[in-house]
Protein backbone atom coordinates (compact mmCIF):
# COMPACT_ATOMS: atom_id res chain seq x y z
CA UNK A 1 0.00 0.00 0.00
CA UNK A 2 1.30 3.85 -1.24
CA UNK A 3 -0.42 6.40 1.49
CA UNK A 4 0.05 9.68 1.65
CA UNK A 5 0.48 11.80 4.59
CA UNK A 6 -0.58 16.07 5.27
CA UNK A 7 -0.32 16.80 8.77
CA UNK A 8 1.41 19.77 9.90
CA UNK A 9 2.61 18.49 12.96
CA UNK A 10 6.17 17.42 12.73
CA UNK A 11 6.12 14.64 15.10
CA UNK A 12 2.55 13.37 14.83
CA UNK A 13 3.53 13.02 10.98
CA UNK A 14 7.08 11.72 11.70
CA UNK A 15 5.03 9.48 14.29
CA UNK A 16 2.53 8.02 11.88
CA UNK A 17 5.19 7.49 8.68
CA UNK A 18 7.25 5.16 10.94
CA UNK A 19 3.79 3.42 12.72
CA UNK A 20 2.87 2.65 8.66
CA UNK A 21 6.97 1.55 7.98
CA UNK A 22 6.42 -0.90 10.94
CA UNK A 23 3.21 -2.44 9.20
CA UNK A 24 5.35 -2.44 5.69
CA UNK A 25 2.85 0.69 4.52
CA UNK A 26 5.03 2.53 2.19
CA UNK A 27 4.89 6.54 2.80
CA UNK A 28 5.25 8.04 -0.59
CA UNK A 29 5.16 11.56 0.77
CA UNK A 30 4.64 13.56 3.33
CA UNK A 31 3.30 17.30 3.55
CA UNK A 32 2.20 19.73 6.01
CA UNK A 33 -0.39 21.72 4.28
CA UNK A 34 -3.70 20.93 2.04
CA UNK A 35 -1.56 22.37 -1.67
CA UNK A 36 1.48 19.71 -0.33
CA UNK A 37 -1.31 17.27 -0.06
CA UNK A 38 -3.02 18.00 -3.50
CA UNK A 39 0.17 17.91 -5.10
CA UNK A 40 1.45 14.58 -3.73
CA UNK A 41 -1.85 12.87 -4.61
CA UNK A 42 -1.36 14.40 -8.31
CA UNK A 43 2.40 13.10 -8.58
CA UNK A 44 2.16 9.81 -6.43
CA UNK A 45 -1.56 8.68 -7.11
CA UNK A 46 -1.73 6.91 -3.93
CA UNK A 47 -4.14 3.93 -2.45
CA UNK A 48 -4.60 6.18 0.72
CA UNK A 49 -4.55 10.17 1.86
CA UNK A 50 -4.23 10.45 5.84
CA UNK A 51 -4.77 14.07 6.39
CA UNK A 52 -5.09 16.12 9.06
CA UNK A 53 -8.53 18.36 9.34
CA UNK A 54 -6.96 21.74 10.54
CA UNK A 55 -3.82 23.03 8.40
CA UNK A 56 -1.92 26.09 7.56
CA UNK A 57 -2.66 28.83 6.97
CA UNK A 58 -6.15 29.47 9.04
CA UNK A 59 -6.11 26.06 10.76
CA UNK A 60 -9.80 25.89 9.85
CA UNK A 61 -10.64 23.25 7.54
CA UNK A 62 -8.00 23.21 4.88
CA UNK A 63 -7.61 19.77 5.45
CA UNK A 64 -10.65 18.41 5.04
CA UNK A 65 -11.39 20.85 1.46
CA UNK A 66 -7.99 19.79 0.05
CA UNK A 67 -8.74 15.80 1.04
CA UNK A 68 -12.41 16.76 -0.81
CA UNK A 69 -10.39 18.46 -3.82
CA UNK A 70 -7.94 15.29 -4.07
CA UNK A 71 -11.22 12.54 -4.48
CA UNK A 72 -11.70 15.33 -7.37
CA UNK A 73 -8.57 14.71 -8.83
CA UNK A 74 -8.32 11.56 -8.49
CA UNK A 75 -11.77 10.31 -8.34
CA UNK A 76 -12.00 7.33 -5.57
CA UNK A 77 -9.37 8.29 -3.94
CA UNK A 78 -9.39 6.78 0.10
CA UNK A 79 -9.23 9.19 2.26
CA UNK A 80 -8.46 8.87 6.49
CA UNK A 81 -9.18 12.22 7.95
CA UNK A 82 -7.42 12.84 11.80
CA UNK A 83 -9.18 15.48 13.83
CA UNK A 84 -8.11 16.79 17.10
CA UNK A 85 -11.78 16.83 18.43
CA UNK A 86 -15.24 15.47 17.24
CA UNK A 87 -16.89 17.35 14.62
CA UNK A 88 -19.65 16.08 12.79
CA UNK A 89 -20.02 17.91 9.87
CA UNK A 90 -16.97 17.30 8.71
CA UNK A 91 -17.74 13.18 8.49
CA UNK A 92 -20.94 14.09 7.11
CA UNK A 93 -19.03 16.19 4.63
CA UNK A 94 -16.54 13.55 3.90
CA UNK A 95 -19.43 10.82 3.17
CA UNK A 96 -22.13 13.42 1.32
CA UNK A 97 -20.37 11.71 -2.07
CA UNK A 98 -22.19 8.44 -1.56
CA UNK A 99 -18.94 6.20 -1.92
CA UNK A 100 -16.89 4.32 0.11
CA UNK A 101 -12.84 4.67 1.24
CA UNK A 102 -13.41 6.93 3.70
CA UNK A 103 -12.68 7.38 7.35
CA UNK A 104 -13.10 9.98 10.34
CA UNK A 105 -10.98 9.55 13.42
CA UNK A 106 -9.55 11.47 16.71
CA UNK A 107 -5.98 12.16 16.54
CA UNK A 108 -5.77 9.91 20.18
CA UNK A 109 -6.64 6.86 17.95
CA UNK A 110 -3.06 6.76 16.30
CA UNK A 111 -1.80 5.65 19.59
CA UNK A 112 -3.53 2.55 19.71
CA UNK A 113 -1.59 0.90 16.91
CA UNK A 114 -3.69 -1.87 15.94
CA UNK A 115 -6.39 0.09 15.92
CA UNK A 116 -5.51 2.68 13.58
CA UNK A 117 -3.91 0.21 11.32
CA UNK A 118 -7.09 -1.62 11.39
CA UNK A 119 -8.76 1.98 10.04
CA UNK A 120 -6.24 2.47 7.24
CA UNK A 121 -6.81 -0.84 5.94
CA UNK A 122 -10.41 -0.95 6.01
CA UNK A 123 -10.40 2.93 4.59
CA UNK A 124 -8.05 1.64 2.00
CA UNK A 125 -10.04 -0.83 0.81
CA UNK A 126 -13.08 0.83 0.43
CA UNK A 127 -14.98 0.89 3.43
CA UNK A 128 -15.74 3.33 6.10
CA UNK A 129 -14.42 3.98 9.61
CA UNK A 130 -16.17 6.72 11.57
CA UNK A 131 -14.63 7.48 14.88
CA UNK A 132 -16.23 5.51 17.96
CA UNK A 133 -16.81 9.20 20.00
CA UNK A 134 -18.50 10.44 17.12
CA UNK A 135 -21.08 7.78 17.19
CA UNK A 136 -21.58 8.24 20.79
CA UNK A 137 -22.26 11.85 20.28
CA UNK A 138 -25.15 11.06 17.71
CA UNK A 139 -26.68 8.52 20.21
CA UNK A 140 -26.99 10.94 22.91
CA UNK A 141 -28.52 13.69 21.09
CA UNK A 142 -31.60 11.53 19.76
CA UNK A 143 -33.05 14.06 17.00
CA UNK A 144 -36.29 13.07 15.47
CA UNK A 145 -36.67 10.97 12.18
CA UNK A 146 -36.12 9.56 10.29
CA UNK A 147 -33.73 7.46 12.45
CA UNK A 148 -36.56 6.92 15.08
CA UNK A 149 -38.34 4.39 12.86
CA UNK A 150 -36.01 2.19 13.47
CA UNK A 151 -35.69 -0.19 16.41
CA UNK A 152 -32.72 -0.38 19.32
CA UNK A 153 -31.08 -3.05 18.19
CA UNK A 154 -31.26 -1.22 14.23
CA UNK A 155 -29.87 1.12 15.31
CA UNK A 156 -27.18 -0.44 17.22
CA UNK A 157 -26.00 -1.97 14.34
CA UNK A 158 -26.03 0.99 12.30
CA UNK A 159 -23.74 2.58 14.71
CA UNK A 160 -21.66 -0.26 14.56
CA UNK A 161 -22.08 -0.15 10.50
CA UNK A 162 -20.74 3.79 10.62
CA UNK A 163 -17.81 2.46 12.45
CA UNK A 164 -16.79 0.52 9.82
CA UNK A 165 -17.67 -3.05 10.95
CA UNK A 166 -18.48 -6.00 8.20
CA UNK A 167 -21.79 -7.96 8.65
CA UNK A 168 -19.60 -10.37 10.56
CA UNK A 169 -17.85 -8.41 12.88
CA UNK A 170 -20.97 -6.94 13.92
CA UNK A 171 -22.50 -10.36 14.29
CA UNK A 172 -19.13 -11.25 17.05
CA UNK A 173 -19.35 -7.47 18.72
CA UNK A 174 -23.01 -8.30 18.97
CA UNK A 175 -22.82 -11.88 19.56
CA UNK A 176 -25.74 -13.10 17.03
CA UNK A 177 -25.35 -14.91 13.93
CA UNK A 178 -24.41 -13.51 10.46
CA UNK A 179 -28.31 -14.24 9.27
CA UNK A 180 -29.65 -11.77 12.10
CA UNK A 181 -26.83 -9.43 11.23
CA UNK A 182 -27.94 -9.52 7.14
CA UNK A 183 -32.14 -9.08 8.12
CA UNK A 184 -31.09 -5.92 10.42
CA UNK A 185 -29.48 -4.47 7.55
CA UNK A 186 -31.85 -4.97 4.98
CA UNK A 187 -34.72 -3.76 7.54
CA UNK A 188 -32.31 -0.80 7.95
CA UNK A 189 -32.14 0.02 4.31
CA UNK A 190 -35.99 -0.99 3.88
CA UNK A 191 -37.07 1.97 6.57
CA UNK A 192 -34.52 4.63 5.40
CA UNK A 193 -35.90 3.86 1.73
CA UNK A 194 -32.68 2.68 0.46
CA UNK A 195 -33.25 1.29 -2.90
CA UNK A 196 -30.70 -1.13 -4.41
CA UNK A 197 -28.72 1.46 -7.32
CA UNK A 198 -25.43 1.03 -9.16
CA UNK A 199 -24.70 4.55 -8.63
CA UNK A 200 -25.17 4.82 -4.93
CA UNK A 201 -23.42 2.53 -2.04
CA UNK A 202 -26.43 2.12 0.15
CA UNK A 203 -24.57 1.17 3.31
CA UNK A 204 -22.81 4.53 2.58
CA UNK A 205 -25.81 6.29 2.32
CA UNK A 206 -27.31 5.02 5.65
CA UNK A 207 -24.31 5.96 7.66
CA UNK A 208 -24.30 9.12 5.67
CA UNK A 209 -28.28 9.03 7.12
CA UNK A 210 -27.25 8.34 10.53
CA UNK A 211 -24.67 11.29 11.01
CA UNK A 212 -27.17 13.24 10.05
CA UNK A 213 -29.88 12.79 11.75
CA UNK A 214 -28.88 10.19 13.87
Amino acid sequence: MRVVIAEDSVLLRAGIQRLLADENIETVAATEDGDGLLVAVSEHRPDLAIVDVRMPPSFTDEGLRAALRAREQQPGLPVLVLSQYVEERYAVELLSGGAGGVGYLLKERVADVAEFVDAVHRVANGGTCIDQEVIAQLMARGRRNPIDVLTPREREVLGLMAQGLTNVAIAKSLTVSDGAVEKHVGNIFSKLGLEPSAEEHRRVRAVLTFLERG
